[in-house]
């Protein structure tokens, strides 16, 4: 598959520094054992489970559903569909991926392929390093996201394996009751990425990504390394 691939990292590196959700604890290392002491060097790492970039299982919202470590290995590695609205959403932090966009994409593109990871590039990801312009005020979210209209079109209609995109979150922040996350996507399966950076760098058809992430046992996500391969 890799061939004469480029890799391309779509992964915000894991620091205490991340912006996190508000809320939520920064990562954590302590230093356990040194070379010049131990002959090795090692940390003891903790995090929450929905750190940088992460990952969301279904039973993030909804009781029952799949843990990480219940999710197929083969449903890791997908054809990427990156829509891109950057160009419209400008300094619009409340704005949301609509179901005309996704029509528009496919009258460009093609229509869009059932088991695919649709990533929308919102153009946040510019401001991943600056915590009032990424998320916005603490307890006053605002980020773009998906529209429920398109995403359930993306679900019901275009049978997609999971959501991603270059924000906090699949619903923008301004939606405080998470409608995607626990009316559309979590309950009809899907998986979440959030938190991703350079999909700048994607087309919108052609790549693939491989999601690597923790199977921690009964979790509901996990920090994720997330690679996109370009023929």
């Amino acid at each position: 598959m890799l061939g004469n691939a480029t890799v391309i990292d779509l992964t915000i590196p894991l620091g205490a520094g991340i912006i996190m959700w508000p809320g939520a604890p920064a990562p954590e290392a302590e230093t356990l054992v040194t070379i010049k002491h131990d002959g090795y060097f090692a940390r003891r790492v903790s995090f929450f489970e929905h750190t940088g970039t992460h990952f969301d299982a279904p039973c993030h919202f909804i009781e029952g559903k799949a843990t990480v470590d219940q999710i197929p290995a083969k449903s890791l590695v997908r054809p990427a569909v990156v829509i891109d609205i950057s160009a419209r959403v400008g300094s619009d932090a409340d704005a949301v991926l609509t179901l005309a966009e996704v029509q528009a994409f496919e009258a460009a593109n093609g229509q869009i392929p059932a088991g695919a990871a649709i990533l929308l590039r919102t153009g946040w990801e510019d401001f991943n390093t600056d915590e009032l312009r990424y998320a916005g005020a603490p307890g006053d979210l605002h980020f773009p996201g998906f529209g429920v209209e398109a995403a359930k079109f993306l679900v019901e209609e275009r049978a997609a394996a999971g959501l991603g995109t270059d924000t906090l979150g699949i619903d923008p922040g301004c939606a405080s009751d998470f409608p995607v996350h626990s009316q559309v996507s979590h309950p009809a399966g899907l998986w979440h990425l959030e938190n991703l950076q350079n999909l700048k760098q994607l087309p919108p058809l052609g790549a693939w990504i491989v999601v690597g992430v923790l199977p921690l046992v009964g979790g509901s996500g996990s920090p994720a390394r997330v690679l996109a391969l370009l023929p």
